[in-house]
């Protein structure tokens, strides 16, 4: 009796154990660039939740009408919606792929830093605009609502946001670099 009562709380806590997870959604290019293989292991060691990843493009991961790098055509001038011709490519892949793309091609491309310093095969690309504040790319973090989806583990999701909001958290993204360079830089603040 002690013993199927010992096994029994073995396998309770053993279930219990692998309901400590999350599931985030994220863009290609957060998930790309190694941000996340630098922060969830810090965040699992301190907390025991698991996190998986699952990077789909900006616009699936968000529910917004547009996407940002509609933008920067418009501030050059073009309705990418009416004037996408030969000459424009979307390739509706993740930024690693579209980076491929671009450089099998030689073309230009629209790409994150974080994704491009990550990024080997690059063939004959480079770098043509930076440093301009219109290219900047707010990165962002959101519970999915409970109350329309019952599912969501909210208090451990929640767990997560406060610990990247946190100033270890903070630190952790700040701290995350490639080449000796800083690819994002929190803000939470």
């Amino acid at each position: 009796m002690i013993r199927s009562a010992l096994v029994a709380l073995a396998f309770a806590g053993a279930v219990q154990a692998q309901d400590r997870f999350i599931t985030v959604a994220s863009t290609t290019s957060t998930e790309q660039s190694g941000l996340f293989r630098h922060l969830l292991p810090i965040f699992e060691k301190k907390t025991g939740i698991r996190v998986r990843v699952v990077a789909v493009g900006t616009g699936q991961a968000l529910d917004i009408g547009r996407r940002g790098d509609a933008d920067i055509w418009k501030l050059a001038g073009i309705d990418i919606g009416r004037e996408k011709g030969a000459w424009y490519r979307d390739t509706g892949q993740g930024m690693g792929p579209a980076l491929n793309t671009a450089a099998a091609m030689n073309a230009y491309i629209l790409s994150d830093r974080g994704t491009w310093l990550s990024f080997k095969n690059r063939g004959e690309l480079a770098i043509a605009v930076e440093g301009d504040r219109r290219l900047y790319n707010q990165y962002g973090v959101m519970l999915v609502n409970p109350a329309r989806h019952p599912h969501v583990k909210a208090a451990i999701g929640q767990t997560f946001i406060d610990w990247l909001l946190s100033m270890e958290g903070q630190q952790a993204i700040a701290d995350y670099k490639i080449n000796g360079e800083q690819l994002f830089f929190p803000n939470a603040n």
